[in-house]
């Protein structure tokens, strides 16, 4: 093992208290002897995942199509919270013994468990099964491989995509944005001024470290620099670039950029109430906006500088190199891929992105698209998707670019010093 054993065992003890804190065993996610005992004749699998409400019922509704297709395999799903709650409640679990056999994982965390060689390599799985990995989109698979080895397999996944009310554009003589500065001119057209204050503003985005990132690799940037062992967007410039644009368009009212907490919901509401003409998001918020909004709403590319690009995002699922039950829980993995009941069926409910040709390929995905042509936008975008910020330090030096984000975006600090501040910091952590 190497040196994030130990992160695993620190964080280990810290998450003590939070799993103290519920005596509930499918909300504190506690895995007892039930997961690694049969069930009657059945083998239980402990599936752990990070999607709660609507989406956790679909994995729900999922599990128990599975559950009822035959009488050999119980796959028991927990929600273990949030994005990174889950991944410190596997860390603990893995530290205790107590791992689970399946887990979802917010695919920029895969590299640390990796890392630590806690996830079983799927290769071989592959090889007895009629499954093809050349099958798998090839823009979802940049967290997927590590050390040549076949660790995870994507499963809820999304990307930014450029949501855009056409009707506000269309009654002001405006096309939809392709490029920043095309970008930059229709923002400030749709602004609307009374006084100080601001009726409309042109666009926004959530505050996350997502679109920042997409607008470096966009400007032919990279998070990372090749050989990891700094960031690759100061010396060259990019950086300054992107945050000199998105702090001009900012000063003009042409973008609001919106408070930290609950960023995602306060932009969705603006978008949805027209107090925004176009905003940056998800496109796993396309379902929620065909329901609510009463305009012209459609999807397209993330407006480019140099060039085209975005990130991925969402979780994958691996298998845990210490799960006693490997031949069940791959079963039910093939099964999902394989099934048309499975994860199609999830991706079709759930508005996430299908990730395999096959998927893409299905007459129920033709229906879809052909119904909501704002969804294949979204996956034809991944021609273009590329991730940059892949490193088992991500985690930490992600919490440090926020830092930076806060700084300029919120506090008005210099960009260039501020960014060199975030590298010097970033190589620290990276050479320590």
């Amino acid at each position: 093992m190497r040196k994030h054993i130990l992160m695993i065992l620190i964080v280990a003890i810290i998450s003590m208290l939070l799993i103290a804190c519920s005596s509930d065993s499918s909300s504190s996610g506690g895995n007892d002897d039930a997961g690694k005992k049969k069930n009657g004749e059945k083998t239980t699998i402990q599936f752990w995942h990070a999607l709660g409400g609507k989406n956790g019922e679909l994995i729900d509704e999922m599990l128990k199509r599975f559950n009822d297709s035959q009488d050999e395999i119980e796959v028991v799903g927990s929600f273990q919270g949030g994005y990174d709650e889950a991944v410190t409640k596997l860390q603990q679990s893995i530290s205790a013994d107590t791992s689970p056999d399946i887990a979802m994982i917010e695919r920029a965390y895969v590299e640390m468990f990796a890392d630590s060689e806690v996830l079983e390599d799927l290769t071989p799985y592959f090889e007895s099964s009629d499954l093809n990995v050349d099958d798998f989109t090839e823009g979802l698979m940049g967290h997927s491989y590590f050390n040549d080895q076949l660790l995870s397999l994507p499963f809820n996944r999304s990307t930014p995509i450029l949501h855009v009310n056409k009707s506000m554009l269309d009654e002001n003589g405006l096309e939809v944005p392709t490029t920043w500065e095309e970008l930059k001119e229709v923002a400030n057209a749709l602004v609307i001024k009374e006084g100080d204050e601001y009726k409309r503003y042109g666009f926004s985005m959530p505050y996350d470290t997502w679109y920042p990132i997409a607008m470096i690799t966009q400007s032919g940037g990279t998070f990372f620099n090749e050989d990891n062992t700094s960031v690759g967007f100061f010396d060259n410039g990019v950086g300054e670039e992107v945050f000199s644009f998105l702090k001009d368009v900012q000063s003009t009212g042409a973008m609001y950029y919106p408070p930290a907490q609950d960023s995602g919901n306060i932009v969705n509401q603006m978008f949805m109430s027209e107090n925004i003409g176009i905003m940056y998001q998800s496109t796993g918020t396309i379902g929620t906006l065909m329901e609510n909004v009463e305009f012209d709403y459609v999807t397209t590319f993330l407006p480019k500088n140099d060039e085209y690009a975005a990130p991925t995002g969402g979780g994958n699922i691996a298998m845990l190199a210490g799960s006693e039950n490997k031949e069940a829980a791959w079963k039910f993995i093939e099964w999902m891929l394989k099934e048309p009941e499975g994860l199609l069926q999830f991706v079709i409910d759930s508005g996430y992105l299908p990730f395999t040709n096959t998927m893409v390929e299905s007459q129920e995905m033709k229906e879809l698209w052909a119904k909501e042509p704002n969804r294949q936008v979204a996956y034809e975008q991944l021609e273009h998707a590329v991730d940059t910020n892949k490193d088992v330090e991500w985690p930490v030096i992600m919490h440090e670019f926020f830092s930076a984000i806060e700084a300029i975006m919120y506090n008005d600090e210099e960009i260039k010093p501020t960014l060199k501040n975030f590298k010097e910091e970033t190589e620290r952590i990276l050479n320590k």
